[in-house]
């Protein structure tokens, strides 16, 4: 018997002896919901509010008008990868513009070393979080696999105003049901602050992180 161990029957001896019932398990009042409601204009505008705080560049748009925000997003980059389900119409305008498009697919993927020497990324999301100003990919075709958009230096990601929940745990929820999908958090570019407090980006993932926020009337 170790000292944890003696310690802990020490404990349930003198619990014991006490005759004091056992409580069980303590009641847990979760937060399930965030302070504004799941797609509301609240909602977006916090979740703009927030990944500007955290030094994205925020752009919203309409479906419409989709094509061209991507090519303005991307009209300084001469090559950028897409995963393979990704509406191909959204980067109509960026392959007129004479940008090289690649398409990253599960029967040919681009190797890290490729994917390092593309200037930026293009996918959709699946769900984004207004309180902390979260965008969570979970791999679908959309988005792909995670070493897409954490080795180019730019991520242009495209996020609906409709999948905008309020807070973490509504976010939770969406994505539990496929607990087997690889999940890339992202809030605001990658930075990090571990040396001497210097802030220092693109040292985990994309330097520069372009968020489309598509809303529809």
């Amino acid at each position: 018997m170790n000292a944890r161990s003696t310690v802990l029957d020490a404990v349930r001896k003198a619990l014991d002896a006490s005759g004091v019932p056992d409580p069980g398990p303590a009641p847990r009042a979760y937060r399930v919901e965030g302070a504004v409601a799941a797609r509301s204009t609240e909602a977006v505008d916090l979740f703009v509010g927030r990944l500007e705080d955290y030094r994205a560049t925020v752009v919203r748009t309409t479906s419409a008008e989709l094509p061209a925000t991507v090519a303005a997003a991307l009209s300084d980059v001469t090559s950028v990868v897409v995963p393979a389900g990704l509406d191909l119409s959204w980067v109509r305008e960026v392959r007129e513009a004479g940008v090289d498009v690649q398409v990253d697919a599960a029967a040919a993927p681009r190797t890290h070393a490729e994917l390092d020497a593309i200037a930026a990324v293009l996918t959709a999301s699946r769900v984004a979080i207004a309180e902390t100003g979260t965008i969570a990919l979970d791999g679908q075709p959309d988005q792909g696999r995670r070493a897409l958009t954490l080795l180019p230096d730019r991520h242009v990601c495209v996020v609906a105003a409709s999948q905008v929940v309020g807070s973490v745990p509504e976010a939770v929820r969406l994505l539990a049901p496929h607990p087997e999908r690889p999940l890339t958090w992202i809030s605001g570019p990658s930075a990090t602050s571990d040396i001497e407090l210097v802030r220092v980006e693109g040292v985990h993932g994309p330097r520069d992180l372009r968020v489309l926020v598509v809303q529809d009337a």
